[in-house]
């Protein structure tokens, strides 16, 4: 789940981003974040909106358990998706942006950016969660303003769900992704819930600017 890639960041060597090891950088705000891999060459780093291609290992702290991987859980395949928007755990949110492809990390997350007071499945209430996360691939999410000129297919300069359905189907597609129905609904949901701001069934190139100030 993008048409045109942009190169936002020079060439780094790898020394000048200390590689040999696992290196801290800050973490966002109580997620712990650890780089334990960076590439050698990084063209672009991730931001809110990007369409993020992972494989990860997820494990809780209190005992080490191992409770989902995409290499074991998922047919071995990575999995998608948007960075920014909760799409995912709001700890991956905090802690996934400025990575680059080829990158890995590890996040410490708290309960209170991961399953809280409620648990999910095998996580019990008030977990803490350790993700090893590899970045595989990056691509403008649908919310960038090269992804708008691509989904308005009748230059009305406002958006419909049908466009923006057909923008992601086309987007998978292209890339040999399976294409699902029930995801693609879902997002398309999700898009407008927080970009339609007037309801009126449609996102005007206004309110399709990309803004979580609260992330």
């Amino acid at each position: 789940m993008a048409a045109a890639v942009l190169l936002l960041c020079s060439a780094l060597l790898c020394a000048a981003l200390g590689c040999a090891g696992a290196a801290l950088i800050p973490p966002a705000a109580d997620v712990k974040v650890e780089v334990l891999h960076k590439p050698f060459l990084c063209h672009r780093r991730t931001k809110w909106g990007d369409m993020m291609l992972v494989h990860y290992e997820g494990y809780l702290e209190r005992d080490g358990s191992m409770f989902h991987s995409t290499h074991k859980h998922n047919n071995g395949q990575p999995m998608w998706f948007t960075l920014g928007i909760r799409e995912a755990l709001k700890g991956w949110d905090r802690g996934l942006k400025d990575m680059c492809v080829g990158e890995k990390r590890k996040l410490t997350i708290p309960p209170a950016l991961a399953y809280g007071k409620e648990g999910k499945g095998k996580i019990p209430p008030e977990s803490t969660l350790i993700f090893n996360i590899d970045l595989l691939e990056i691509r403008n999410g649908p919310r960038s303003h090269e992804s708008f000129q691509e989904m308005d297919l009748n230059d009305d300069w406002k958006l419909s769900k049908q466009e923006v359905k057909i923008y992601l189907k086309k987007e998978f597609e292209k890339h040999g992704a399976v294409v699902n129905d029930t995801q693609h609904d879902a997002l398309v949901e999700d898009i407008f819930d927080k970009e339609d701001e007037d309801s009126d069934g449609f996102i005007s190139a206004r309110e399709f600017t990309y803004k979580h100030d609260e992330l």
